[in-house]
């Protein structure tokens, strides 16, 4: 089993940047795809983004393509959301998501352990 531990949250103003990093325990990350997805109050959860378990296959949410990118550090046990361009719509809660299934994933129940989230503002 994997534990997930998001961090970096903030409040931020728009057009800022943040950078979310999600650390995991347990030995299986490295052949892990992740997720990143994120809840806005009163909203469902939604997917933001999408790697391998290599690093080598990425994949964005329409909302967030070229604003933000994923990208993880295997020997570290980490994961990172660089987020650039940031909208007053981006707030919500960001969770990272891990499976063991070798292939896109981008709905919640095809993901098998998250974290706790971490909130991200974005005032306007």
């Amino acid at each position: 089993q994997v534990r997930l531990v998001e961090s970096g949250g903030g409040l931020v103003q728009a057009g800022g940047s943040l950078r979310l990093s999600c650390v995991a325990s347990g030995p299986t990350f490295r052949t892990s795809t992740m997720g990143w997805f994120r809840q806005a109050p009163g909203k469902e959860r939604v997917f933001v983004a999408f790697s391998s378990y290599s690093g080598g296959v990425i994949y964005y949410a329409d909302a967030v393509r070229g604003r933000f990118t994923i990208s993880r550090d295997n020997a570290k046990n980490l994961m990172y959301l660089q987020m650039d361009n940031l909208k007053p719509e981006d707030t919500a809660v960001y969770y990272c998501a891990g499976s063991l299934r070798d292939e896109i994933l981008t709905r919640i129940n095809e993901y098998d352990y998250w974290g706790q989230g971490t909130q991200v503002t974005v005032s306007s």
